[in-house]
């Protein structure tokens, strides 16, 4: 009798602690591109999945900040997205990502755009998200007030563009100092030549890791953009124009065309009441017409997921909703797109009518958007509208610098990290985000210090960091604040960052977005239903002196916090009058954060400065 009840007990306890395993959440990491992300598409992934664990991480635009990351050791999250993106610059990514070619959700795909993916292997590892329009955006009170009719190729266009001047309207204008505008300017006017078979065959090698341009393609595209910059009549000082520069002349009527997206067409007939209409990237003859695009980002799985089948089902499961028609939306958050999945449907706006043929034959160019052709874009692309280039000397510098080394100062380290910390977020807070937070705290003398928003994107890690490095350990869209607080005042920027308001406004929507201080404590209610309630504060165990008056630094975006597209929290107007912004450069946290790294020549322990109770 004793030997079964042993038994029975024995086997009743295995069954007790397999149900509690198998009620664990399964746990997902996932990397956004922007905070954008967040508005619309993190809050749905938790209601869709209330299993799952996610962990959204702000992270970087840019491939470079993986490859990093996987070259220091760190674990490739579950999910990443990027939007600056090109094969070429994921290549040494491919073998610590899942090849997706024989999913579902590769099969939901148009063919032609989810071939621009596919490794010379065969492999899928990258998923595009739907696509960002580009092109031409053209006044339509103008064309018709002067009686210009809308073209349907590149000489009518070029006739009307010499209409407009004529009648003393700027023809076309666009912010060359954007980097964007550049590479996409120089590539949109020459689509036809790059959708060649040449052109196509030169994309693949390129994609695959080859340098350089090619001699067949590219001096066309060249020759063809220095008769264009000449055809649109680019005046003197027009690389130096930028989005502030020219949105205001076009919104004024001084300007019939701009380049910009079918979303701008939206914000400025919502906003300003302008009737828009988006016109293709114009060829020879109507056929030749295309619509630049650009996926809003790509997705990718790491293949540490396939070691545990449970999870990798998950992880499928939440990228089909994500690459469904809601979950598409949900990423665009009100963006005008188009899928590049054959079972989701975006309805055509009114401003997309002169592009609907495009749309119709399916001539949407996804741009080469390598992280090389950006800058390289940029800078030859200005030379040229300066006239310090022609076409054959933009080419070959061009070509030149896609086959130049890296420059080796870019390597040299500022620091020796002695010690690393991770990310992963605890019942007392993230070790990376309070080491960061800690560091500005003590290297710029301040009494306390308070992150909020989103202020970590990485791991720290042990080892050398040069200045690039340690610009991505900080979320980039962050401001630095100097500010001097009573403790009552402190606690009152506490329930700002952490209470759910009474209209129901929650500024926290994510664990990891609940603040991060220095030299500062402080506990919180898990209210179980995604909103957090302030306990208590202290200061080294003690309850902050409410007449004292402390040195503060805020470190955050307050957008993130008070746009009802995210926290709708307002800061209260009278704290917000005593802060002063530090520096002057635009994400000036960079500059603050470099000093205070550079004073205390280290990344600093963490400390544990929040409880969370239930």
């Amino acid at each position: 009798m004793t030997a079964l009840l042993m038994t029975f007990l024995l086997f009743t306890s295995c069954g007790a602690q397999k149900q509690e395993e198998n009620t664990q959440p399964i746990e997902i990491s996932m990397y956004l591109w922007d905070k954008g992300m967040t508005r619309e598409l993190t809050p749905w992934l938790e209601q869709q999945f209330p299993d799952i664990r996610f962990t959204f991480t702000v992270a970087y635009n840019t491939m470079a900040y993986y490859s990093d990351l996987a070259e220091r050791g760190g674990d490739i999250p579950d999910i990443i997205t990027c939007r600056r993106f090109s094969l070429n610059d994921a290549v040494n990514l491919s073998d610590r990502l899942m090849n997706l070619s024989q999913s579902d959700i590769v099969g939901t795909f148009y063919h032609g755009y989810i071939e621009n993916n596919r490794e010379t292997d065969g492999s899928i590892r990258w998923l595009p998200m739907c696509a960002e329009i580009d092109g031409y955006i053209a006044n339509l009170d103008l064309f018709e007030k002067y009686g210009v009719k809308i073209p349907e190729n590149y000489d009518e266009f070029i006739e009307a563009m010499n209409t407009f001047e004529e009648n003393g309207v700027k023809g076309f204008i666009t912010d060359w100092r954007a980097d964007y505008t550049c590479l996409e300017q120089l590539q949109g006017v020459s689509i036809p030549a790059l959708m060649s078979l040449d052109g196509t065959l030169w994309r693949m090698k390129y994609e695959s890791g080859e340098a350089g341009l090619d001699e067949k393609v590219w001096p066309q595209v060249f020759e063809r953009f220095e008769e264009y910059i000449k055809d649109i009549n680019v005046l003197p000082g027009d690389s130096e124009l930028g989005w502030v520069d020219i949105n205001p002349v076009f919104l004024r009527g001084e300007a019939a065309v701009m380049r910009g997206t079918a979303n701008d067409c939206k914000v400025m007939l919502s906003q300003y009441g302008l009737r828009t209409a988006m016109l293709p990237y114009y060829g020879e003859t109507s056929d030749d017409n295309w619509i630049l695009t650009y996926p809003l980002c790509q997705l990718a799985v790491s293949r540490n997921v396939e070691a545990d089948s449970e999870k990798q089902e998950a992880v499928m499961k939440v990228l089909s909703a994500i690459f469904s028609e809601e979950g598409q939306r949900r990423v665009a958050s009100g963006t005008s797109v188009l899928s590049y999945n054959k079972n989701v449907n975006m309805e055509l706006s009114d401003s997309l009518k002169y592009v609907a043929e495009c749309v119709d034959r399916n001539h949407l160019y996804m741009r080469l958007a390598s992280t090389e052709f950006f800058s390289v874009s940029k800078a030859m692309v200005t030379k040229m509208l300066d006239g310090e280039y022609g076409w054959q000397e933009a080419y070959e510098e061009f070509d030149r610098a896609l086959r130049a080394e890296p420059d080796p100062a870019e390597g040299i380290a500022i620091i020796e990290q002695q010690e690393a910390y991770p990310i992963t977020f605890t019942e007392h807070g993230m070790a990376s985000a309070s080491s960061l937070i800690n560091t500005m705290k003590t290297g710029l003398g301040q009494d306390i210090a308070i992150g909020y928003s989103s202020v970590v994107s990485s791991p720290i890690f042990k080892g050398p960091y040069t200045e690039q490095q340690l610009k991505w350990l900080m979320t980039f869209k962050t401001i630095a604040y100097k500010c001097e607080y009573t403790g009552e005042e402190i606690m009152r920027i506490m329930d700002w960052l952490v209470n759910a308001k009474e209209d129901g406004s929650n500024p926290v929507r994510h664990y990891n977005n609940l603040p991060v201080t220095g030299g500062m404590e402080y506990t919180v209610r898990d209210n179980g239903d995604g909103t957090f309630t302030l306990v208590s504060v202290t200061s080294d165990g003690k309850p902050l002196d409410k007449e004292k008056v402390y040195s503060v630094l805020l470190v955050g975006e307050d957008a993130y916090i008070e746009s009802a597209l995210y926290g709708n929290s307002p800061m209260p107007d009278d704290l917000k009058a005593k802060r002063h912004q530090q520096k002057v450069a635009e994400y000036n946290s960079y500059e603050c954060m470099l000093d205070a790294v550079a004073s205390c020549q280290q990344l600093l322990p963490p400390t544990p400065y929040i409880t969370i109770v239930d």
